[in-house]
């Protein structure tokens, strides 16, 4: 903390106490309902910081963003507020959430999302590797029955099953060429078959 940022919190504390002060003075004759009213202002005031501190995560949950998939094959999917892209899609009829990623090369799945869509990575052979930003990671090859995009399906896709930890499955470029197009405009990301 410089010297400056001394004299400003210096300030406000001396501006609240000559603030409390007065408040007290003038207020003295009534002090119990006075009090009351403080803290309910108080209480307020620290709801409205709140609020406006959580302000996105509140908006996520009572506006959440929903890909937009339209007749035409095109898929809109607007940008999250972390910054990224995702979808959800059908892998092996069940429904996986990824994150697109265009600096991917395959298509990556958890463990869990591939416990999900039907395959057991007890079983799988982790005999190759990928590199992250936290470093090397083993990965086991697997054929995919099928993705279920809106009303694209695709059959019989290669993809890798990571033996490290993930949050979500990614979605490289392996399946975004599959599209004729992929754009970002206006702050959502466009696949166009």
């Amino acid at each position: 903390m410089g010297s400056e940022d001394i004299g400003r919190l210096t300030y406000l504390v001396l501006l609240g106490a000559v603030i409390v002060f007065w408040f007290v003075v003038q207020n003295r004759q009534s002090m119990g309902k006075t009090l009351q009213q403080a803290l309910v202002w108080g209480l307020l005031f620290l709801g409205v910081i709140a609020a406006f501190g959580l302000w996105s995560d509140i908006r996520q949950t009572v506006r959440p963003t929903q890909s937009v998939i339209s007749a035409d094959g095109r898929i809109e999917l607007p940008r999250a507020a972390d910054g990224h892209y995702y979808l959800t899609a059908e892998v092996n009829g069940a429904p996986i959430r990824f994150l697109v990623d265009t600096g991917a090369t395959d298509i990556f799945l958890s463990r869990a999302d591939a416990m999900a869509a039907g395959l057991d990575p007890a079983n799988l052979p982790f005999i190759g590797s990928a590199m992250t930003a936290n470093g090397p990671v083993r990965t086991a090859p697997v054929r995919l029955d099928s993705i279920r995009l809106g009303h694209h399906e695709d059959r019989g896709l290669r993809a890798f099953v990571n033996e490290g930890e993930m949050r979500e499955s990614l979605l490289g470029m392996a399946y975004l060429q599959r599209f004729s197009s992929v754009e970002i405009r206006q702050g959502a990301l466009i696949l166009t078959r």
